[in-house]
């Protein structure tokens, strides 16, 4: 390290740190403090190129914004095994890859911590119960035996990864009350080190952490692979916007509705690649559990972060779930020393700032299908009306389910259950509503998914558990379940009015998405909402009233009930809330889930390579874990794949739910010998390609514009016109040698950060994919497969353009033309007719040129991997 250190001490013991302030001068104060993080990090981790890094984040005062490049080095990985599964397989096949040209399969190891948590394939089979989270969790271990051996090879097989068992909750709950320690400490040759702690996780949510101060944002696994293997994460010093916070939020409204009203304010502004930053007076009227639900939203919200930095309250919440003093104190000593320490009169340079007063947040919803939609809570009556075609066919009084009826309530989601206040004020709503004799009609899917097992133990202290229990929120599990799309089947109730008499169903969860599809097949319209106002709508049983003024139920004695008369004040809260904490659960409730027994039962490869098994339906080889076939880039014409329209989620493209008995992915799983009655889901299956790939763009409201009525995940052969699979299709391109190419609208890639995504575009042929506009994290994966994201001018939609299969899209784009946000000649010709114009490479680093021209990171990581065994004297050819 070249840049200057200087001495800290705390206690009894002295770090070394970065001087930050010899560094940057009067300049540390006037930055956004998410960039006094990354300056911190470039100091301590660039060597001699550091004065240049350095110029480049003090440089970026002048305007607020830089086109300068800076290398970040986290401190750790988070990943989940949905994501960590695929990333696994890459990686273990790249070991198989790299034996076999001769070389020494351990140069690909982690060089620094992996935590895996396992939470993204529970599912709500069973609800309703006392004994629902025994039940659920022995279905969980027996559908995914053979993938959880996988994850147990790896922990094995490669250094630093850690696998948090099934019952450990949910991957950002874990890492808030367990993994995240503010400063991190380490050892650098022989000397104590203290700095920042910083992360990347393969989930779009892992922002969450920027609520105790902890700078993190999500990526694909295939960026955090290479980060894993040393890589730096290679950006531009960010736009950093400001939002500017005042006033305090009002008596009844919660933390969800100040998240839900961030999210609609800030996706009216571009916030792709830019970071957010909260300041003002207001934030210091947050707790850190109120921060933490407003920067899990970061994804929806667009942005890369929701970042609140260090004070009072940070320090408050890391004492409360049971970190130690001495970690408190070198919190508090070091983010003072260095800068880090929140000012709400401060008022940094930003490159941009809005300002959203707390005071004037109400109890509000999002929907029926954006969580940027947001409407008052009692407003869902009216957002409905457009989905329900004629006439409202109503619930009855006859136990019979009607239009809007609420198929499933959930509370579910890191995003609000990590903050206990929230599941304090459902239980207390639950409470009073269990007094006055009300219940959920039979048609409701009721279920609690808390993000930790800490949860059980402070609503069962506070003596709510059984109240939440009695309106069948009982516990399901500990992990992502409705959120993610795991809801389980609907009720017999429910199914057979969607069956018989195709009512429009609802879906009311504390999540943070609500895309059409996404949390049940069958549901089209779903609001997001608080804790309390989830138990609300399963009293109430629909979302075809106002539920703020609306009667929600009646006592026995026939008496109508109203939100106001079991709404629970914040005095109510807060005291159930100190009765119900206590620093020792954390702890205690985290040892007794890694302690699992059923985890330990599994038997595990205790090989440096991964015996792969042709017959396996969950792990396969995947094709494009080598050193690959070259780049895609070129000068050619290609023939249009799909034609889609705005708002097309990852969701949209690779889905993570339930396997359909009668789809592609099921015949290829059923020839195989597995039961067509019990498929799993896809979010599992993640390491067989062959599933994934048949299982994309299947999502039912895909609509490839390329004709009107093509059914979802087909496509029209150019040529011929026979209508066909797209797996299929894209096969027969291959053979033809024939490149194909995707069209797409706005926000393209939007929602989960799943690389899967962009790993079955791949596996399509697809050389670039071009849309109006690109989510990152999908923008980032797409790259990471050697695909080019082309930015469309705004006069080019897509489904304005009229393309037909024997269309064809020229692009030019060879290895030499590929610069950051470089512009790309298209043409397109239609029946001899050619539109050309100029797109926009959405490449932003050197970084992500040279992985495009290596065609892809993974073949990237290989060849720098063969290029080490030959420094080294091995055999190896080098690529």
């Amino acid at each position: 390290m070249s840049a200057d250190s200087v001495t800290l001490t705390c206690g009894t013991q002295v770090y070394r740190i970065a001087d930050m302030a010899g560094a940057a001068g009067d300049d540390l104060a006037r930055l956004p403090v998410i960039l006094r993080i990354l300056l911190e990090n470039v100091l301590r981790n660039t060597g001699e190129g550091w004065d240049a890094a350095v110029s480049a984040i003090r440089g970026w005062l002048e305007h607020g914004r830089s086109e300068r490049e800076i290398a970040f080095l986290p401190s750790r990985v988070l990943m989940h095994d949905t994501t960590c599964g695929p990333a696994l397989v890459d990686i273990a096949a790249m070991r198989s890859s790299l034996a076999e040209a001769g070389g020494d399969p351990n140069r690909l190891n982690p060089v620094l911590p992996v935590d895996v948590s396992t939470d993204h394939s529970i599912g709500v089979d069973v609800f309703g119960r006392t004994d629902a989270l025994k039940l659920n969790i022995e279905h969980e271990f027996q559908r995914n035996a053979e993938r959880y051996r996988f994850m147990k090879w790896a922990t094995h097989a490669l250094d630093g990864v850690r696998v948090h068992p099934p019952g450990t909750g949910i991957m950002h709950t874990l890492n808030l009350e367990r993994l995240a320690s503010v400063v991190t400490r380490f050892s650098r040759d022989g000397v104590q080190w203290a700095a920042p702690d910083t992360l990347i996780g393969t989930d779009s949510h892992t922002p969450m952490i920027n609520g105790i101060g902890v700078l993190a944002w999500g990526v694909g696994g295939l960026e955090a692979e290479s980060v894993m293997f040393g890589m730096p994460v290679t950006m531009k010093v960010p736009d950093v916007v400001g939002v500017h916070l005042t006033g305090s939020l009002r008596e009844g409204v919660l933390a969800t509705d100040l998240a839900l009203t961030v999210t609609e304010r800030l996706r009216q502004i571009d916030l792709a690649d830019r970071f957010v930053e909260f300041f003002g007076p207001g934030v210091s009227s947050l707790s850190a559990g109120d921060r933490a639900v407003v920067a899990n939203m970061a994804p929806e919200f667009g942005g890369n972060s929701g970042f609140f930095p260090i004070d009072r309250r940070t320090l408050d919440y890391l004492t409360q779930t049971g970190r130690s003093a001495e970690q408190v104190a070198l919190v508090e000593a070091y983010a003072r020393r260095q800068g880090l320490w929140f000012d709400p009169a401060a008022t940094p340079r930003y490159t941009s700032t809005i300002s959203i007063a707390l005071d004037e947040v109400e109890v509000s919803l999002a929907g029926p299908r954006r969580p940027q939609d947001l409407i008052p809570a009692g407003a869902t009556a009216s957002a409905l009306a457009p989905l329900l075609a004629g006439e409202l066919n109503p619930s009855s009084e006859a136990q019979q389910p009607g239009d809007g009826a609420v198929a499933i309530a959930a509370i579910t989601s890191c995003t609000n259950t990590s903050d206990p206040r929230l599941l304090i004020a459902a239980g207390l709503l639950a409470r009073k509503a269990r007094a006055l004799g009300l219940a959920a009609p039979p048609w409701v899917k009721t279920s609690l998914a808390p993000g930790s097992p800490t949860a059980e133990r402070y609503l069962q202290r506070a003596g709510l558990l059984q109240d939440l229990e009695a309106l069948g929120f009982a516990i399901v599990g500990y992990g992502c379940t409705t959120c993610i799309g795991n809801s389980g089947p609907l009720t017999p109730a429910m199914s057979a009015a969607i069956a018989e008499r195709e009512i429009v169903p609802v879906a009311v969860l504390s999540g943070n998405r609500n895309f059409s599809g996404r949390v049940h097949p069958q549901i089209d319209a779903a609001f997001l909402a608080s804790p309390p106002l989830v138990v609300a709508f399963a009293l109430a049983g629909d979302a075809v009233r106002d539920v703020l003024h609306d009667p929600i139920g009646r006592t026995s004695t026939g008496i109508d009930v109203r939100l106001a008369d079991i709404w629970p004040t914040g005095a109510e809260i807060d005291t159930a809330l100190a009765l119900a904490r206590r620093p020792e659960d954390y702890g205690a409730a985290y040892d007794a889930a890694e302690a699992s027994a059923d985890w330990a039962k599994f038997d595990a490869p205790a090989s440096v390579l991964f015996p792969w098994d042709e017959a396996s339906t969950y792990i396969r080889r995947p094709p494009f874990a080598s050193s690959g076939a070259g780049s895609r880039l070129g000068n050619y014409a290609a023939t249009p794949l799909l034609v889609l329209g705005d708002d097309i989620t990852t969701d949209h493209i690779s889905p993570a739910g339930a396997l359909a008995p009668d789809s592609e992915a099921a015949e290829y799983l059923v020839a195989r010998g597995e039961d067509r009655r019990n498929l799993n889901v896809f979010a599992s299956r993640r390491g067989n390609w062959e599933v994934m790939l048949r299982g994309l763009f299947t999502n039912k409201n895909v609509r490839n514009l390329l004709a009107p009525d093509l059914a979802p995940g087909t496509t029209i052969h150019a040529g011929s016109g026979e209508r066909m699979a797209l797996w299929r299709a894209a096969e027969l391109y291959a053979r033809q040698e024939r490149s194909v190419t995707l069209l797409a609208g706005e926000r393209y890639g939007m929602g989960s950060s799943r690389d899967w995504a962009a790993k079955g575009a791949a596996l399509l042929g697809i050389r670039a994919v071009l849309a109006l506009g690109f989510e990152r994290i999908h923008r980032s994966n797409l790259i990471g497969m050697g695909i080019l994201p082309l930015r469309l001018p705004a006069d080019r939609r897509p489904e304005d353009l009229g393309l037909g299969p024997d269309d064809t899209v020229e692009i030019d784009a060879t290895p030499e033309q590929i610069h950051p946000r470089t512009s790309i000649r298209v043409r397109i010709g239609r029946g001899g007719v050619y539109d050309s114009f100029e797109a926009v490479a959405a490449v932003e680093t050197g970084l992500e040129c040279e992985i495009l021209k290596a065609g892809g990171l993974l073949p990237l990581i290989l060849r720098r991997a063969h290029a080490a065994d030959a420094a080294n004297g091995s055999s190896a050819p080098v690529s």
